[in-house]
């Protein structure tokens, strides 16, 4: 039986019926029904059914008995069978006025008869799925009623939602019976406290079913960790599961989810992870891979990025190859801890957290290495991506997107790119020509940080997580790149994954140094620390976990203040925008506010800070103005001085000339400053100042400096000079003359140099010659021509001598001191060739050697006599002169330097020639032309050399 008061539900089907009795009893057989309710708790639970429960109301009139009206009871059916319900009523012997709402015909079948008795536990409904025909009446009765007419409704259906009810509404002077839904026994049951269940049988028989659970066998996970107890949906058993694990770390090396190793050197961006069947919307997570090597061999992590709904987060490094990173969503920088549509983002130790606690995943990223982690339950054969298919089976570890697995991980690595604007050299869906190697080209030999891996360090978790992929990548970054210490990378990885396992590693400490992590001067490093730090804002959540990560922690004997404020303090009291810590009660000025802090509320309550009164300041005067002084009692209170700011003088400062500088003092009591021109005791020569001591260039023929002696009238200094001193001194043959810009002249050769054979030199003017003093045979000579002084040097040639042609005593030099001659016998010498050699002089060539030359000598018959007939002297002439001759050709070399040829004449034979004699008018010119044909081989000798 059932009876509800409120509006019907939208979409239900409502129909009234109005019945007035007449006194008559019903015709209708009826079947008696008792009912004991629950005591307890009768929440509701969801439950997919198939059976419709309509509801109608009877509203009786006139007195009613005194009887108590009977209990309610409300019984939702758990299985489903097809079933028939009837609840009957007593007919009463008074008529009753009676206006019922109901959502089907009136049923006039008779109903069946039932007790049934419930238990006194919960009633907490269960899931139910039900499909048949429910009958129900609803009424209202009252203890004197004693006649009634009723409508039966009953409704059939089927459908899976919770159940839709028309409700009527009844309107009553007694109190109504409550809903009650009466199903058939041993079809219902219902859950008790502690894991136990309830089962009605029949006539009032329950039987209480504790639920026992067995522990299943344990699984060995293909990634090599340890499954996870996941409990079930009664909540009261539990069973394994292998959670979906994927890790990435190095130059990057990759653990699937279900444990297969591998390494790709892509510089793309590419899918970790994505759903097969989409079930969450715009799901994903993603890595951002750049070369971190300048060979390009290698690539590392860059950019973390998880996708869920409407936000995308982005992890992303900010120093190659550290643990700095910084965190946007939605391209905008975000403070941690944030957390906004089901989606968080903390710090945990050395990690950055995105964690979606509907989807029960996290995501972890420090800037060398990252981790994923799903449940199975929720992702288990519904992945794919460079991490896998989380199934526990590493076969189909390496499926491409279309389905299909490739021989290796690495060529399926390739093939998960996605658009990336920044990478516009990346092409999703280029298939690799060659898959990447994953070994060193030459063998090296790995550092020694990698043996920690397979050494006693980390032994205590070598039976939960196997080191050697670990050790492998490790040595893989010592070969490849061994200036980055990439190798910390492998261990640090390999240490977060045995702490997920539950065991720590102290690991940092062993390694030299290579490894440090430094933390700030306000924390202290901890390998083993919690993985959500206490804070005062927080209750000890970690105690109990056995999960630890390493980081920068408080140290011991301080908290945290807040997850989002990274301020260690020892009490937790307040903490201001100063980030500051206070204790409860301190009283503190902050922002020129007084503050006090308090326990509960928002903390902090600070009020404006109250100034004591100051005397007026008056700031009379040129330049002065009024300014506020930070008081060094009470900061937030500045003392009004009077402040002189030179910018407000009218007065300029003047020019000065050059050598003087403009001087200013203030007086005392004012602000602006008086100016005058002093000396700067320097010397000034053509708008240039020198210092003291320093030389002054006036002319090149003069030293000058600049003296510390001051000129009265002009009040400079004075400027010394000194004339540069001259050598006069010259070789001989030299004069000193001066030049023309110049301040010293310089020696000039105004006549010529001959050094002689005997090492004596002989000094000559222009037009001077000399013969040698220890030979007159070789005369020297001084020409000027074009400016430029030749000397030369000739040497005579002497006609044939032969003292014995010679009468004694008369042998003597001709005037040139060179040649003999003398008064011959008489025997005449008769005319014959001779030689002699000399230099051939032409347009100023000469010859390079002495040239052999021919002339003719000697003496013909010559006489003068009286002849009486002409009464007159008779001459006879006669001339040794050349008969045969010939040219003969000579290379002559000249100034210049080039050389021509020339062509002279060569005497073969002499003979006496006649030739007119001359009278006696001419004989004193001829006895001068004898003199002078004497001179002439001097004369020769000095035009050659001048030539």
């Amino acid at each position: 039986t059932t009876t509800t008061t409120g509006s019907p539900p939208t979409g239900s089907l409502v129909s009234t019926v109005s019945t007035t009795s007449s006194g008559t009893p019903s015709p209708e057989p009826t079947a008696s029904t008792t009912v004991s309710t629950p005591s307890t708790s009768t929440s509701p639970k969801n439950s997919p059914t198939s059976g419709v429960t309509e509801t109608g109301s009877i509203i009786p009139s006139g007195p009613t008995p005194s009887r108590p009206p009977p209990q309610s009871t409300t019984i939702v059916t758990e299985t489903g069978s097809p079933m028939t319900t009837t609840a009957t009523r007593t007919t009463p012997t008074r008529p009753t006025s009676t206006n019922t709402m109901t959502s089907g015909p009136p049923s006039p079948e008779p109903t069946a008869s039932t007790t049934l008795s419930l238990p006194s536990a919960s009633t907490r409904p269960v899931s139910v799925t039900t499909s048949g025909t429910t009958r129900t009446e609803s009424f209202t009765t009252t203890s004197e009623t004693t006649s009634s007419n009723f409508t039966t409704v009953t409704a059939t259906t089927t459908t899976t939602t919770s159940g839709i009810v028309s409700s009527g509404s009844t309107s009553t002077s007694r109190p109504t019976a409550t809903s009650s839904a009466v199903t058939i026994p041993g079809s219902e049951s219902w859950w008790l406290c502690n894991c136990t269940k309830a089962i009605c049988i029949e006539d009032n028989i329950i039987q209480v079913v504790p639920i026992i659970c067995n522990p299943p066998p344990k699984p060995t996970c293909a990634n090599g960790l340890s499954p996870v107890q996941v409990i079930d949906e009664d909540g009261c058993c539990w069973h394994w599961e292998c959670d979906c694990y994927c890790t990435g770390w190095g130059d990057p090396h990759y653990m699937t989810f279900d444990g297969l190793y591998y390494s790709y050197q892509g510089n793309c961006t590419y899918v970790l992870v994505e759903e097969i069947y989409k079930k969450v919307d715009n799901f994903g997570v993603y890595i951002d891979n750049y070369h971190c090597d300048t060979r390009d061999l290698v690539s590392c992590p860059r950019t973390l990025i998880v996708r869920h709904e409407t936000q995308e987060v982005r992890i992303a490094t900010v120093k190659p190859n550290t643990l700095q990173v910084k965190v946007t969503v939605n391209k905008q920088a975000v403070a941690l801890p944030y957390k906004k549509f089901g989606l968080s983002i903390y710090e945990s130790g050395i990690n950055r957290v995105v964690e979606i606690p509907e989807l029960k995943m996290n995501v972890t990223y420090n800037g060398l290495s990252f981790s994923i982690r799903m449940p199975y339950s929720l992702f288990g054969n519904n992945t794919h991506g460079q991490c896998g298919t989380c199934n526990n089976n590493t076969a189909d570890d390496c499926m491409l997107p279309n389905g299909n697995i490739a021989e290796n991980c690495e060529t399926m690595a390739d093939h998960w790119q996605v658009v990336d604007p920044s990478k516009p050299q990346c092409s999703p869906g280029l298939i690799p020509t060659k898959a990447p190697s994953t070994t060193p080209m030459q063998p090296c030999k790995e550092s020694s940080i990698c043996k920690l891996l397979l050494g006693s360090l980390f032994e205590p978790c070598h039976g939960f997580v196997r080191p050697e992929k670990y050790y492998a990548a490790c040595v893989f970054d010592s070969c490849v790149l061994p200036n980055l210490d990439l190798e910390c990378s492998s261990l640090q990885v390999y240490a977060a994954t045995c702490a997920d396992q539950s065991v720590c590693i102290d690991w940092r400490s062993h390694t030299n140094g290579v490894c440090s992590y430094k933390c700030p001067s306000d924390k202290e490093y901890k390998a083993c620390g919690p993985i959500k730090e206490i804070t005062c804002k927080s209750s000890q959540q970690n105690e109990t976990s056995t999960k630890q990560m390493e980081g920068c922690f408080c140290p011991n004997g301080t908290m945290l203040y807040d997850s989002g404020v990274d301020v260690c303090v020892k009490t937790c009291g307040c903490l201001g925008l100063d980030k500051i810590p206070r204790e409860f009660g301190e009283k503190f000025t902050v922002d020129c506010q007084d503050c006090i802090c308090l326990e509960g509320g928002n903390g902090i309550v600070c009020e404006p800070h109250e100034c004591a009164k100051q005397n007026k300041t008056s700031c009379d005067g040129e330049g002065f103005y009024e300014a506020n002084e930070v008081n060094s009692e009470d900061s937030c209170c500045p003392i009004v001085t009077c402040k002189c700011n030179t910018s407000l003088c009218t007065t300029k400062a003047p020019k000065c000339t050059v050598g003087f500088e403009v001087h200013s003092h203030i007086p005392s009591g004012q602000c602006c400053p008086v100016y005058q021109c002093v000396p700067k005791r320097v010397c000034v020569h053509q708008n240039a100042e020198f210092l003291p001591n320093s030389s002054v260039f006036v002319d090149k023929c003069q030293n000058c400096f600049c003296t510390n002696e001051v000129n009265v009238s002009t009040q400079l200094n004075i400027i010394s000079c000194e004339h540069i001193p001259c050598n006069t001194y010259c070789e001989p043959g030299y004069e000193h003359q001066p030049v023309k810009g110049e301040c010293c002249g310089r020696c000039v050769q105004t006549k010529c140099v001959i050094h002689t054979a005997n090492n004596s030199d002989l000094i000559l003017s222009p037009g001077e010659f000399t013969s040698d003093p220890y030979n007159n045979c070789t005369i020297y000579s001084c020409v000027n021509i074009h400016n430029q002084l030749l000397s030369s040097t000739s040497e005579i040639t002497c006609p044939a001598f032969n003292e014995e042609s010679c009468k004694p005593g008369t042998i003597t030099f001709l005037p040139n001191g060179c040649c003999k001659t003398c008064v011959p016998l008489d025997s005449p010498t008769p005319c014959s060739v001779r030689q002699r050699k000399d230099f051939i002089v032409y347009k100023s060539c000469r010859s390079v050697d002495r040239v052999v030359m021919t002339e003719c000598e000697g003496t013909c018959g010559t006489f003068s006599l009286y002849s009486a007939d002409a009464n007159s002297m008779e001459h006879s002439c006669s001339c040794c002169r050349e008969s045969r001759t010939t040219v003969r050709e000579v290379e002559l070399k000249c100034p210049t330097g080039h050389s021509i040829s020339h062509k002279y004449i060569y005497v073969e034979s002499c003979s006496c020639q006649d030739s007119e004699c001359l009278q006696s008018s001419e004989l004193q010119s001829t006895e001068e032309n004898d003199k002078a044909s004497t001179l002439n081989p001097i004369k020769r000798a000095i035009s050659l050399t001048s030539k």
